[in-house]
């Protein structure tokens, strides 16, 4: 099995709690129940052939780079430390080219943030939470890999009385999961692959540690959706489906299954970070698809949603 920090965790600030943000999204409506501001933490030990957010994978800052926004005046090259070499394996990732770049055709994925700064941008979206009994998501990348700084946050969230939601893949160490799941109203919990070499295959990652999570979390009763990434002919077929079926009922306690059709939208993200998009060929499932194995889930006396 790969080592769980497997070297792409977020390094620690001095100043902790703080923590290594790519995104924050506002007014997002599949992120859990209501109206949600979801905050993107950078980082993941996952390698998914069908990742939609490949800028949150490294633990670390890194560019991306807008082709069609570049205008050819080479002032990034003027400023570049490795004498205008901007490969992305030479990358020191410093932001010089960032700042200097005229047409914004280089963009930097990852800031450090600290609690006190993350609050207040969620400040901004209270009267939403309120009217629509929403919340804030913590997403990725892959939260737990930044346990303190998401705890952190996660405590501030509910001294606001505000709903909180963990969207996980669930390959984290079970004490990250212990200190999260006090402040932790709903966790978003990913099911990909039952069989554990396909799922080394296509994340890179054995499942073994992910189901075992996902049991503690059910026997200690905690709130739990299971979302499961439907990528044709990788985990639509039937045994597939079957086998998350019979998992999720053996559970008891969780009784709510999100099938999430695979969508092409982030493709071009690969090229952006100088990276291989691994199912180009793969075309999103069709609505009859969807609704075919997600009566097949129901089968089990699950509830089925299709999308979040």
């Amino acid at each position: 099995m790969k080592a769980i920090d497997c070297g792409r965790r977020a390094a620690p600030e001095p100043s902790a709690p703080r923590g290594l943000v790519f995104d924050i999204k506002r007014y997002a409506i599949h992120d859990g129940p209501g109206i949600r501001t979801t905050i993107y933490l950078k980082g993941c030990p996952l390698e998914c052939a069908w990742c939609h957010n490949p800028e949150g994978q490294l633990g670390v800052p890194e560019i991306i780079f807008w082709t069609g926004r570049c205008i050819q005046c080479g002032a990034c090259l003027e400023v570049c430390p490795e004498d205008g070499d901007l490969d992305a394996a030479h990358c020191r990732r410093c932001g010089r080219c960032v700042q200097i770049c005229p047409a914004g055709a280089r963009e930097m994925a990852g800031r450090w943030m600290g609690v006190r700064e993350v609050m207040a941008e969620i400040g901004q979206d209270r009267v939403f939470y309120d009217s629509s009994a929403g919340g804030v998501t913590f997403s990725g990348g892959e939260p737990l890999q930044q346990p303190e700084f998401l705890a952190a946050l996660l405590r501030a969230c509910q001294e606001e009385e505000i709903h909180t939601a963990v969207d996980t893949c669930g390959f984290a160490a079970p004490s990250a999961f212990d200190q999260v799941s006090p402040d932790t109203d709903l966790f978003l919990y990913d099911l990909k692959l039952m069989d554990d070499a396909a799922h080394r295959h296509y994340t890179g990652v054995s499942n073994r540690l992910i189901l075992e999570n996902l049991r503690r979390l059910a026997h200690r009763g905690a709130a739990v959706t299971v979302r499961v990434p439907v990528i044709p002919g990788i985990s639509d077929d039937a045994g597939n489906l079957d086998a998350i079926g019979r998992f999720v009922a053996s559970l008891g306690a969780v009784n709510q299954v999100d099938l999430l059709p695979y969508h092409r939208m982030a493709a071009d993200k690969y090229g952006r970070l100088h990276r291989k998009y691994r199912i180009p060929a793969t075309e999103p499932p069709s609505t009859e698809r969807m609704e075919q194995l997600a009566e097949g889930l129901r089968q089990w006396g699950i509830a089925v949603t299709i999308g979040g």
